[in-house]
Parts: C-alpha cells; structure tokens; sequence
C-alpha cells in the first residue's frame, strides 16, 4: 500500500475513555491523517462515540473494521489481553498499526506481535508517547548535552492511595492477573521504565521483589527493582499501590548535577547544577498523544524513525516481566 501521497484513514478497536482526550482528537487533528471508522462491542456506544467524534462510519465487529478496503491503518486501543489477538489480524491484512501500552500482557506475546509485523515489513508502533512529548524532550536533551554531567545513577518512586474500587471489590481489568499480572504496575510504571530506556539505552540486567501486600484484587500491588543500562548508568525503582499519599518522583543523579520530574504530574522540573536550582514549566498539548501521532505521520512519509515501536516496547515488556516474575 502506498500511503505516502494520500490521506491515512485510521480504524480504532476499543473507543473507551483513553481515546476521548488523550488520543483519537490527534489522529483528526494531524494533517493527512483521518478517522474512517470505530469498533466497539456495544452497539449504541460505538454508534453513540462514532457520532460525537464525527466519524463516518462504526462497527461491532473487529475483523469487519480491519478487512474494511477504506480503513489504511488500525490504533488498538483495547485491554492489553486482546492486543496479540487483534495484532496478529491487521499484521496479516496488511495494515500498519498503533497498539496501546503495554504491547501485551507478557513479553512472549510482545515478541510474537512484533515478529508478525517485521515478517511483513509493516510499521507497528505503540503508545508510549513520553518519548515525543516536549517536557521528557527537554530532559533527554540536557541528558544528550551533558546538562548535569556524567548520569550517574536514576531512581524512581510511585505511589497512590487506594482507590475506592480498590475497596469495594468492583472488578477492575487493570488489577486482574490475568490481563495485568502486575496491576497498576503494569498500566504505570511502563511508561517510566520505557521512558529511562529511552534516556539511557537498552537494559541489560534487571532484578525485582513483587506482591500482593493488600489482597484486594489477584494482580501485584508493590515492586521494587534495580537494573543495569548497557551505557553502565545504574537504575532503581518502588511502585506500591496501597500508601496513604501519591508519590512521583524521578531522581536523576549526575556527576555535576541531578534532574528531578514527574513521570504523570505536570510539575515543575527542577534542574540542578553548580549554578544552583531553576524550575522549567513545559505543559502537555490538550491531547496528549499529539506529537505521538504527528511523528507516525511523519514515520509513514519516510521523513524520520518513531522512537516508540514494536520492537523498542518488547524491550520494556522484557524489563517488566524481570521485575514482576513473569516467565520469560
């Protein structure tokens, strides 16, 4: 398919909540991209979401939306537990496709969906869009120039409350070990983790303690790690999901300095160096995803390399598997 000289009209599996702001706005927003068509399982929501997004046509059925001649390009925006089963059919359509974080629940299914893709020679990318966004730029970039001298070491701290959910038992996929054997762990600290490879470059070794401290849901609720980057720069990490206050705080320590962020909290980041301290406000775009998206576009054109595929996520899934005992 010859995408480069027409409009790309996308399909979208899973129009739920992370599509209303944070994504599907972007995809109409992007020039030479549109949204052709929807599916969701319940007929009056897809048909309800179709109509208030302005897009022509929705489905109930997965395969009808991604065998359509009129879609060119497919954003899985499912529960990670689908994301091989509806991968594995637009890699054989034929279609270049975005698949939300996590790429899988696991990192065997990570490396089967991106096989599939690569045996095809077909884009796959996946949304962590940290890796576009202008504020985690800026870090990458003082990072690049030495803003703080040699990186030395990085640590990251999450934590929250837990939730009312939490508490009443209600079912909750996010905390079900059979799509997210980690829980929130795997829905967050993903996009920290993704975001320092990013920074520093490839994992080597990585060692992790997880439970279920609370017993509220099957998944994890606390982690702790600590892991190795090919360029030597040492990393650690907590993430517990039963603390009285929420807690995020990324520390990273330079021989001349030390960057200290948010990974999902719009905060002032604070950069340190023998100058003394300045705080940097850097605000995200309406729609989070857009720079995610604006650099498909330009991927598709030919004018430059996506940060965030197939291949750079299965690298972060391997990282989550070591730390919450998944088999690899």
């Amino acid at each position: 398919m010859d995408i480069k000289d027409k409009t790309i009209r996308w399909g979208i599996i899973g129009c739920g909540n992370v599509t209303e702001i944070k994504s599907s706005p972007a995809y109409q927003k992007i020039e030479g991209f549109t949204i052709g068509a929807v599916m969701r399982r319940d007929e009056e929501k897809a048909a309800d979401y179709a109509k208030r997004h302005g897009i022509a046509k929705y489905y109930t059925d997965a395969d009808a939306l991604i065998n359509d001649p009129e879609i060119d390009a497919v954003y899985i925006a499912t529960p990670p537990d689908v994301h091989k089963y509806y991968g594995l059919k637009v890699a054989e359509a034929g279609k270049p496709c975005c698949i939300e974080k996590p790429l899988a629940p696991n990192y065997k299914d990570c490396v089967t969906i991106t096989e599939a893709f690569a045996s095809k020679n077909i884009p796959l990318f996946v949304a962590y869009y940290r890796r576009t966004l202008p504020r985690f730029e800026q870090i990458r970039e003082w990072i690049n120039t030495n803003k703080i001298g040699t990186i030395r070491h990085l640590h990251w701290h999450l934590s929250k409350p837990t939730s009312a959910q939490d508490l009443s038992g209600d079912y909750n996929w996010r905390t079900d070990s059979k799509i997210a054997t980690g829980g929130y762990f795997d829905d967050l600290a993903s996009h920290g983790l993704d975001l320092f490879v990013h920074y520093f470059g490839t994992i080597t070794n990585v060692s992790g303690i997880s439970l279920n401290q609370q017993g509220l849901y099957t998944a994890k609720d606390a982690a702790t790690a600590c892991w190795l980057h090919e360029s030597g720069i040492t990393g650690s990490g907590c993430w517990n999901f039963g603390t009285l206050e929420r807690e995020d705080k990324v520390e990273i320590f330079g021989s001349e300095g030390k960057i200290v962020f948010s990974v999902f909290e719009n905060e002032p980041i604070l950069l340190t160096t023998t100058e003394g301290t300045t705080a940097h406000e850097i605000a995200h775009p309406e729609n989070i995803q857009l720079y995610h998206v604006q650099q498909m576009r330009d991927h598709l054109l030919g004018h430059s390399q996506h940060p965030s595929t197939g291949t750079t996520a299965t690298h972060t899934n391997w990282v989550m598997d070591q730390i919450i005992g998944n088999e690899i």
